[in-house]
């Protein structure tokens, strides 16, 4: 594999002052809809803020040629698999490195991403291992989830409610808490990581000897980090005590309510996210598959922010109440100035790392996609996962197929399996039985449990084996 190339055009990470991280983590959340609804609404109310309508890089600030900054814009390398990532004004689209007129972008697909919630998003993976007298059952869990995924209610309530054993009520749950989230409509938090680490378990993960009992056991001495306590209680030493700590938090979630699920989560609106106007472009250069990726960062405005020069020459020459008024308004825009781009300086890091590790998947396809975290590409660029998290946030990419998907899809772990299964089933002569699937996946090299299969061809819509034997 070639060697990395780190993006060092503008700003490195240095240390943030409160108010410039705090406004640099808001305007990284944004898409660019919401980011040029912001500058529009700082131009108007801050008079030190000025815009400079002029064909310029939004970044280093040359002048552009064709729409493309040669400077941003230049190859980090001769390596076909290093792309050339660009912060790119939204005029770029006709530039010569995109593969499609501007005429193609009006005739997209119309991509749209169905609004979902916690419940809805779990039942429509376990709906078609539901019985018919258990979907009620399920349904009533899953509305009793509290903010943190738990249902903290007397299961025997619900016996008696629906007049049925309590042992058919623990089965639905055990349904819902192998879905995903892992561990969703556990009664603690404790319940939770349990569950979590017995699925981690069945799925082949490796993980310290006595995870379990330590759960367990130990969990009081867990959530007081009290490894001294916890070693004596295992009857192991501190240094083991210490890696069952560190898997546990690197790998459990004690409230799945707050874990990564679904593609949207907890949208305000009603209308579903559209994704015809991309916040990242992706072609090829020069429209040739076998050479680098072209990504462009879109800035969202025409034209380039730029403090008041006649403003500023107005405070530097009175002294007045009204002149440390407007120095603060300029402090204020030099600021949002700043936190642009250092979002935009983020984005770009975060995109060639995505456009370099994955290109196999931009390229080819959803069975292409290499299982990643954000925490593992925090970890890389030397950033905290809350980080990426915000620049993944509600952006979307537009693939060199002019494809547009939500950039989260990226780290969509299950994507590539989902896609295996999926064609699996579509090339089977005979309905292969979610066990039969299984096996195959792990002669293939993918060790998954009978259950997870069933989560993800529910997940993907498609009947278990007896119902699809029916329609054939």
């Amino acid at each position: 594999m070639a060697q990395r190339h780190t993006f060092t055009q503008n700003a490195t990470h240095r240390p943030l002052t409160t108010a410039h991280l705090a406004q640099t983590m808001s305007l990284l959340e944004m898409n660019n809809n919401e980011l040029a609804e912001k500058i529009q609404n700082e131009l108007a109310n801050n008079p030190a803020l000025e815009l400079k309508e002029d064909y310029r890089c939004p970044v280093c600030g040359k002048k552009l040629v064709n729409q493309v900054c040669s400077v941003c814009s230049r190859p980090p390398s001769l390596d076909p698999s290093d792309p050339i990532v660009f912060v790119s004004s939204r005029n770029s689209y006709s530039s010569s490195y995109t593969s499609r007129s501007s005429d193609d972008y009006d005739s997209f697909e119309d991509f749209s991403v169905d609004t979902e919630d916690l419940p809805f998003f779990v039942l429509n993976q376990i709906r078609t291992e539901l019985k018919a007298d258990e979907r009620a059952i399920a349904a009533a869990i899953l509305h009793g989830l509290d903010d943190n995924g738990f249902y903290p209610h007397p299961l025997v309530e619900l016996a008696v409610h629906h007049h049925v054993p309590l042992s058919k009520i623990e089965h639905v749950r055990s349904l819902i808490q192998h879905s995903d989230p892992i561990g969703v409509a556990s009664q603690s938090a404790q319940e939770a990581l349990i569950v979590q680490a017995d699925t981690l378990r069945e799925d082949g993960f490796d993980m310290p000897p006595l995870t379990k009992r330590a759960l367990e056991e130990g969990f009081h001495e867990l959530s007081k980090k009290d490894h001294r306590a916890l070693s004596k209680r295992l009857g192991i030493s501190i240094q083991d005590t210490e890696k069952i700590i560190a898997f546990i938090s690197e790998n459990l979630n004690p409230f799945p309510a707050h874990a990564h699920w679904g593609s949207h989560r907890n949208q305000t609106s009603d209308e579903p996210d559209r994704y015809q106007d991309p916040d990242i472009i992706i072609s090829y250069n020069k429209d040739d598959p076998d050479s680098q990726l072209i990504v462009q960062v879109l800035w969202p405005i025409y034209g380039n922010l730029h403090i008041n020069q006649f403003l500023k020459k107005v405070i530097a020459e009175t002294k007045n109440n009204g002149s440390k008024q407007l120095a603060e308004e300029q402090q204020k825009a030099l600021l949002l100035i700043k936190c642009i781009a250092q979002r935009n300086h983020t984005l770009v890091q975060l995109m060639q790392k995505l456009a370099y590790d994955q290109r196999e998947f931009i390229l080819k396809g959803d069975r292409y996609l290499i299982p990643m975290t954000r925490a593992s590409v925090a970890e890389e660029l030397g950033v905290h996962e809350s980080t990426i998290s915000r620049a993944v946030s509600s952006k979307s990419v537009q693939l060199p197929s002019g494809k547009i998907i939500p950039l989260s899809q990226f780290f969509d772990r299950s994507l590539q399996v989902r896609t295996i299964i999926k064609d699996m089933i579509e090339n089977e002569k005979k309905p292969l039985s979610d066990t039969k699937i299984a096996s195959k996946l792990g002669q293939d090299g993918y060790n998954i449990a009978r259950r997870t299969v069933a989560k993800y061809r529910s997940m993907e819509g498609i009947l278990p084996a007896h119902l699809r034997k029916k329609q054939n």
